[in-house]
């Protein structure tokens, strides 16, 4: 089927001109097709806006970019009403929000309010500004950075708004002979608007159909949900995995079972990407930080105690 031919012709473009993160370039591809959020958190000069750009590149899709700061207000996201005083009318005007691919970037570095004004759009893809409702582009995504070493003067994210990131990745530094090969591409020149896209937002909304329609059986969701429960019998996190965590990690399991060229999905592709669905989404109770429990290795215990079905 085309689709599925399509979708790894993206996955082997963005791979071609970002080289060595081909689990990253996977993951993030799984978000788009099951139509989740991604947050990418990782030291400055990575690679994390140069891999969003090539996505919208690639997907032939609007890119927009918001660098937020203490001082970003929700109307340079949302957008805001402007009175025009030759009709005597407030007109609309867009913000950043309004674009199929937007990064926004260092979003830990804008105040609470600023970030809660991206909740609505990932949630309902939509946005409300003074009582009237306008729709998003689609595909619509958020691929927001935050950079782990720097605190001071950063807003980290509630829960509430973790809980609206399908995964959150890291792309980590490149091996020697992916950051050699890197600055060669840099000295000949190599740039994104290069890249040919391979396909428009249409196709990617006719993929995002076909992913949905990909078998998930009984025994399989029973599966996930052992998962999510041992999450929440788990007295060292504050709170287990929500009921959007669930959803979120069927649908990423059936986008990674398309990706395998498979119309059903199988333990194996649960367990794949049950780590980068549900981590960020867990917190560890105060005991659990006192005495240095690593929350990745409870969650993986965890992912192994679930019975896997025949």
């Amino acid at each position: 089927m085309w689709q599925y031919e399509k979708a790894n012709e993206i996955k082997d473009s963005i791979n071609g001109f970002f080289v060595g993160k081909e689990s990253v370039v996977e993951n993030m591809l799984i978000c788009l097709l099951a139509g989740g959020h991604v947050l990418l958190e990782d030291v400055p000069g990575i690679g994390k806006t140069t891999l969003a750009k090539c996505f919208a590149q690639v997907i032939e899709c609007s890119f927009g970019r918001i660098q937020f700061t203490p001082d970003t207000l929700p109307g340079d996201v949302v957008g805001v009403s402007v009175y025009n005083m030759k009709t005597g009318e407030f007109v609309y005007q867009a913000g950043a929000v309004m674009n199929q691919i937007l990064l926004a970037d260092e979003i830990n570095r804008t105040s609470p309010k600023t970030q809660a004004s991206l909740l609505e759009a990932m949630s309902e893809n939509q946005v409300t500004v003074d009582g009237i409702v306008y729709p998003l582009p689609l595909p619509f995504m958020v691929i927001a950075t935050q950079n782990p070493v720097e605190y001071l003067g950063t807003y980290p994210l509630p829960e509430a708004q973790m809980d609206r990131f399908m995964m959150k990745l890291s792309i980590g530094y490149p091996d020697r002979e992916q950051e050699i090969k890197m600055a060669a591409e840099f000295l000949a020149g190599k740039v994104i608007s290069e890249i040919s896209p391979v396909c428009n937002a249409k196709s990617v909304e006719a993929i995002k159909k076909k992913v949905a329609e990909v078998t998930v059986k009984d025994t399989v969701l029973g599966y996930i949900e052992d998962i999510i429960n041992l999450t929440r019998e788990e007295k060292r996190f504050v709170i287990g995995a929500s009921p959007r965590a669930m959803l979120a990690l069927v649908r990423a399991s059936q986008a990674k079972a398309f990706l395998d060229g498979r119309d059903y999905v199988k333990p194996d592709d649960v367990k794949a990407i049950a780590m980068q669905v549900l981590l960020h989404r867990l917190s560890l109770s105060s005991k659990a930080e006192i005495e240095k429990e690593d929350a990745a290795k409870i969650l993986n215990s965890l992912i192994i105690k679930a019975k896997i079905p025949v």
